[in-house]
């Protein structure tokens, strides 16, 4: 089959791999009908290169029709059409039941300190073939796979994988009060999705970012925005207090992560670390590896006294500074996390099967390609090129 692989940093090429096949009495195997390309797969492009091994099949927001199922599984038929949400996770374990799925027992990587394994994800989540290729094995099938009715196009459904959760977790976790105001950093498919949701909600929402295109879309759905293009260190929070009564935001999420742009220092060591040999740069990285932070400065900044900040956006650094004396002298709250896909995907799944299309999801991506154009989507997507926001393979 044709699959994206993962070569070297910022080396992306689509290859021809084995198909997948059932190993487990609890595996599903599916043709992939369509698979996004998300954010987090640009740390994978070149922050996390280190922990990557060259032919890694990437991708991690896939959904499709079942091929073929393991004896354990019993809800699944050939022919079912599902959404696979990127934590491998088992259902029985005590972090599953406790809806922490993105800290399954069962697929915990404890020899690289992290959570549940990720699809497509490396070797810190447990090196799973993803699902940017024609087809894919389900570990843990008997739980994971999410079913969906036929008829509606993939792109009312395909965000269950991974968008819709992650950005239905930060604004659980930022606890927008009544009438409160939200701040979403970041208007990229997390922060974008995220501005729906609390628009939906009823929330006033300030997204902020520097890409006019994003912001274009997330003020057409509504929400009030900032472009912090050409802002020097500090110009944000002032600006959003004079939006607040000179309080601050109630809630902020940060949906950008170790990619934020304004932190110079930290990428040049990035690049540094990532000429080391594997063996030298990934103990480096999970011992003393810092990342961008200029984002999450920034959210601690702008919310107000006794705010809260959802971190949404992936950080993968271990020695981190952090403005302590604010965050304690703010008394700001703290929720952060992988999305744990499961516990929020019934109450998502009824959200879409309503009749109107009410977060915009069918004309969320912009872009659908073929996965032959994932070296150029790539590197675009990494650029912030084209428009590119959100990109679909339809392998």
């Amino acid at each position: 089959m044709r699959a994206v692989t993962w070569q070297g940093p910022k080396d992306i090429r689509v290859d021809q791999v084995p198909d997948p096949t059932i190993q487990e009495p609890t595996d599903v195997v599916i043709r992939v009908t369509s698979s996004g390309l998300c954010g987090s797969d640009l740390h994978l492009y070149e922050v996390l290169g280190p922990f990557m091994t060259p032919g890694d099949i990437v991708g991690h927001e896939p959904m499709g029709v079942v091929e073929a199922v393991g004896s354990a599984v019993s809800h699944l038929d050939v022919g079912d059409r599902v959404v696979i949400p990127f934590n491998v996770s088992c259902g029985h374990c005590f972090m599953c039941t406790h809806d922490l799925q993105s800290q399954c027992e069962t697929t915990q990587n404890t020899e690289q300190g992290t959570g549940a394994s990720l699809l497509g994800y490396s070797k810190l989540y447990g090196q799973v073939p993803g699902g940017q290729a024609e087809y894919l094995r389900v570990p843990h099938g008997d739980y994971g796979p999410i079913k969906v009715p036929n008829g509606p196009p993939d792109d009312r459904y395909l965000f269950l994988s991974d968008v819709l959760p992650t950005a239905w977790q930060a604004m659980d976790y930022a606890n927008v009060p009544d009438g409160g105001t939200l701040v979403v950093l970041g208007a990229g498919p997390i922060g974008d999705m995220a501005a729906r949701i609390g628009l939906h909600r009823g929330h006033r929402v300030i997204a902020v970012d520097l890409v006019p295109e994003r912001l274009a879309r997330v003020a057409a759905r509504g929400a009030e925005t900032i472009d912090i293009s050409g802002m020097d260190t500090g110009d944000l929070g002032d600006r959003v207090r004079e939006l607040t009564q000179g309080r601050g935001a109630d809630s902020v999420i940060d949906a950008v992560g170790m990619e934020a742009h304004g932190s110079g220092g930290a990428k040049t060591l990035h690049k540094l670390v990532g000429l080391l040999p594997d063996a030298v740069a990934e103990p480096l990285m999970l011992k003393a590896g810092i990342d961008r932070l200029a984002a999450l400065n920034s959210a601690f900044d702008v919310a107000r006294r006794g705010g809260t900040v959802s971190i949404s956006g992936v950080y993968g650094g271990a020695t981190d500074p952090m403005p302590l004396f604010s965050m304690f002298d703010k008394q700001v709250t703290i929720k952060m996390g992988q999305a744990n896909v499961r516990r929020w995907s019934d109450d998502i799944l009824a959200l879409l099967n309503q009749d109107e299309d009410v977060l915009g999801v069918e004309s969320f991506a912009t872009h659908h390609l073929s996965l032959d154009d994932a070296p150029e989507a790539y590197a675009k997507f990494q650029a912030k090129e084209d428009g590119m926001v959100k990109v679909v393979f339809r392998p």
